[in-house]
């Protein structure tokens, strides 16, 4: 684990949020606030604690108190990356609909692991919605309908299309389908 993660670090995660919150650069807020950027990086990365002095004088970079700085709400990281088992599911039935990352208020991209049973479909009723959507078949065969064109994908095959044209899927053959999509805006 390094000094940023561990949560003993609250006064360099505190300042390091802060800082990116402000869109400020090490060098600038040091500039900002009369001291080295080698303090700031130390502070931020553990191997520093301040002094209540030091801090105070390093908050007249953004500028505010001591007590604004601890009531400061840090937001966590963006997670970039995703585990297999982190993928949400937010399928039902014979279709999974693996998720990479959450439903985070202004994404505007949602990117699935699709898996299909053999003969599993989105349904009868054709689906419709704003954005767009694209996908690629890993595995098995996919029956792509969109609007009045329909035909069957393998393994490479893609699709990408307008989504407020009426669409739906439907595995065929013996072998699971496996599709990676992606759809903007987010439209589960």
């Amino acid at each position: 684990m390094n000094s940023f993660e561990d949560p003993e670090n609250e006064v360099g995660l505190r300042l390091r949020s802060l800082r990116l919150a402000r869109g400020m650069s090490q060098r600038a807020l040091a500039k900002a606030a009369g001291v080295n950027n080698s303090t700031i990086s130390l502070i931020e990365s553990g191997q520093m604690n301040p002094s209540v002095g030091a801090l105070k004088r390093v908050l007249t970079g953004f500028p505010i108190g001591i007590a604004e700085f601890f009531a400061f709400e840090a937001s966590p990281e963006e997670q970039v990356f995703f585990a297999a088992e982190e993928l949400k599911e937010i399928g039902k039935g014979g279709v999974s609909y693996r998720q990479v990352g959450s439903n985070t208020p202004g994404r505007s991209l949602q990117i699935l692991h699709e898996t299909y049973r053999p003969g599993a479909s989105t349904g009868t009723v054709l689906l419709s919605h704003e954005g767009e959507e694209g996908g690629i078949v890993i595995q098995g065969r996919l029956e792509v309908t969109v609007g009045e064109q329909r035909k069957i994908l393998g393994p490479g095959d893609a699709y990408l299309f307008d989504s407020r044209r009426p669409h739906a899927f439907r595995a065929v053959g013996a072998v699971e389908c496996v599709v990676i999509s992606c759809s903007t805006p987010p439209t589960f």
